[in-house]
């Protein structure tokens, strides 16, 4: 087995400073000895078994349960390092059979309707609301933000990915505006306060219902934006804009056509939807097994061409397409960095396993955006070619009219505040 081991990361492995220590104390050196060193103990053997035979799930597992421990470097640098390097390389047989039963089983993970579709969201948003206090920006912005600089705060970023998803919307004042997804209610508010319009924002989850209601009556804005625990699907009204962020990810491949049909229904004819979500580069695939177990259960992630065709289906119009690279790799760095700054807080909340567990979600969907397999989209959505101007200017023009209003600047008080 240790030879297996060996040969399979001499093969992944062929640039960097990476060293395993085997459970009997041996080491392995990977790489050709440049950049940061990086070395990693197995606790056992079991533990070397169980990495080979289904890296995708346990590498978490381990890191989790402290079998797989980081004596020199981050869990960051190491999965930095392997996806890096594995990028473009072709999977080994036993890898690309495992990935062949998880994609033809992806439908069947994520059966997401009624009662199911509302615990899969309970399991990750409803966690202790001071646990997101932790990492997030003071809006509590769970989705990638928009660094028009490099040197941006987050707070600044994830303003300024409101003020970019707003203008793109082309809100009047008195049209009435579909959050899908709404999480907290940070954009909602925003979007009631700097266009007014009227907002309805619907979630699953309780915990971020209460808080974007309360959110709503401290700042006065709950005349103008009403949040409701509902479905998509079991919204009666119809609204001038729609939009969503970072909820298209938890719909699942097989609804897809389910939630555009109703986009489409809920669009008046001459409005404008935005959908903004994390996509895949590489074409359809399936959900990595230990994000799908232990942080989105029934979640995926699309790849454009299944975007695309279910929105032909239905029968909308795209009118809008970017890809945001980069971006989420920058808000997860941030997100991480605060996450381990207030570790200790956290450990207080839930316990050291849950910690360890926090730490590689974070580091794995960083190095994920960083390796080039994640981006993010936005598309805009149309009945009608009409509702939106020929070219991309105002957007740009929209931006500055917002942030002229908005004052360029993110509030500093605590969502929860």
């Amino acid at each position: 087995m240790e030879r297996l081991l060996q040969e399979v990361l001499s093969r992944l492995v062929r640039a960097g400073n990476l060293t395993i220590v085997l459970a009997n104390g041996r080491r392995l050196a990977c790489g050709d000895g440049t950049g940061q060193p990086i070395v990693v103990r197995f606790a056992d053997r079991g533990a070397q078994f169980a990495v080979l035979a289904d890296p995708y799930l346990k590498l978490g597992e381990l890191f989790m349960d402290g079998r797989l421990v980081m004596e020199q470097g981050s869990v960051y640098d190491l999965l930095e390092l392997v996806l890096r390097e594995s990028h473009g390389q072709k999977p080994a047989l036993s890898a690309r059979m495992l990935s062949g039963v998880r994609f033809a089983l992806r439908r069947w993970k994520q059966r997401n309707r009624g009662a199911r579709s509302k615990a899969n969201v309970a399991h990750h948003y409803d966690l202790d609301a001071g646990l997101y206090d932790l990492f997030l920006d003071s809006d509590r912005q769970y989705s990638c933000a928009y660094f028009e600089r490099p040197d941006m705060s987050l707070e600044e970023a994830q303003l300024a990915k409101r003020r970019h998803i707003t203008s793109k919307l082309l809100i009047e004042p008195g049209q009435n505006v579909l959050d899908i997804g709404c999480g907290w209610g940070g954009l909602g508010l925003y979007l009631a306060e700097f266009t007014d319009a009227d907002v309805v924002g619907v979630t699953l989850s309780e915990e971020q219902l209460s808080l974007a209601r309360r959110r709503a009556q401290d700042r006065d804005l709950a005349r103008r934006v009403e949040f409701r625990l509902q479905d998509y699907r079991a919204v009666p009204e119809t609204f001038d804009r729609i939009v969503s962020v970072g909820m298209f990810e938890h719909v699942g491949v097989g609804y897809y056509d389910a939630f555009f049909s109703a986009v489409s229904r809920l669009l008046k004819k001459d409005g404008v939807a935005l959908l903004h979500t994390i996509g895949r580069t590489d074409g359809p695939g399936f959900t990595n097994p230990w994000i799908d177990k232990y942080i989105f259960p029934g979640g995926y992630i699309p790849a454009l061409s299944e975007v695309a065709e279910s929105i032909q289906r239905v029968g909308l119009i795209v009118t809008d397409v970017e890809i945001l690279h980069l971006h989420y790799a920058e808000t997860l760095r941030h997100w991480r960095e605060r996450f381990l700054a207030r570790r200790d807080d956290a450990r207080r909340l839930y316990d050291e396993r849950f910690c360890r567990m926090w730490e590689f979600y974070l580091a794995a969907s960083e190095a994920t955006f960083r390796a080039g397999e994640m981006v993010n989209f936005q598309v805009q959505l149309v009945h009608e070619q009409t509702a939106v101007p020929m070219t991309r200017d105002y957007i740009a023009q929209r931006e500055a009219e917002l942030r002229a209003r908005d004052g360029g600047e993110a509030p500093l008080r605590m969502a929860g505040e």
